[in-house]
C-alpha cells in the first residue's frame, strides 16, 4: 500500500507552508461551524479543502512554487510587521523613540539622561527633548 501511494505520489506537487496555512484555515472553519447553526462556513471549507488536493495533487511545479512565494513573501511582510513592533516595545523600557521634526527619521535616546539636545543622524537637525 505505502508502494503504491509513494507511485501514486510521483511526479505530483505534494505539500507546502501554503497548503499547511490553508488546512488550518479549514480546520477553524470546521470548528466554527460546529457552533454556528446555519452551516455558513461548511461550504467555504470544503471549497478551501477542495483548494488544498488540487495543489497537493497538481503536476504542475512551477504553478505551485511560485503561489507558495507569493503566500511566504506576504507571510514574511505581515510577520516582519509584529516583529517590529515587538521589538519597538521592548526598546521602550530603557530608551525614548523619538522622530526627527524635519525627516521623520526615528531617534532612540536613552532614558534618565534630562533635558537633552538631540542630533538626527540622517539631516543633522538638531531639537532638544527631555530624556
Amino acid at each position: 500500500m505505502k508502494e503504491k501511494l509513494r507511485n501514486f505520489m510521483s511526479g505530483r506537487y505534494g505539500t507546502d507552508q501554503l497548503n499547511r496555512f490553508i488546512l488550518i484555515v479549514v480546520m477553524a472553519f470546521l470548528i466554527l461551524d460546529l457552533f454556528v447553526r446555519k452551516n455558513i462556513l461548511l461550504l467555504p471549507g470544503l471549497f478551501l479543502l477542495g483548494v488544498c488536493y488540487f495543489r497537493m495533487f497538481s503536476r504542475n511545479y512551477s504553478a505551485r512554487y511560485s503561489e507558495n512565494q507569493k503566500y511566504l513573501e506576504l507571510k514574511g511582510k505581515v510577520t516582519g510587521k509584529f516583529k517590529k513592533e515587538k521589538y519597538m516595545m521592548s526598546q521602550r523600557k530603557d530608551f525614548h523613540i523619538y522622530t526627527c521634526p524635519s525627516c521623520q527619521q526615528k531617534i532612540r535616546v536613552p532614558r534618565g539622561k534630562g533635558k537633552i539636545c538631540v542630533t538626527c543622524p540622517k539631516c543633522h537637525a538638531e531639537f532638544q527633548k527631555k530624556s
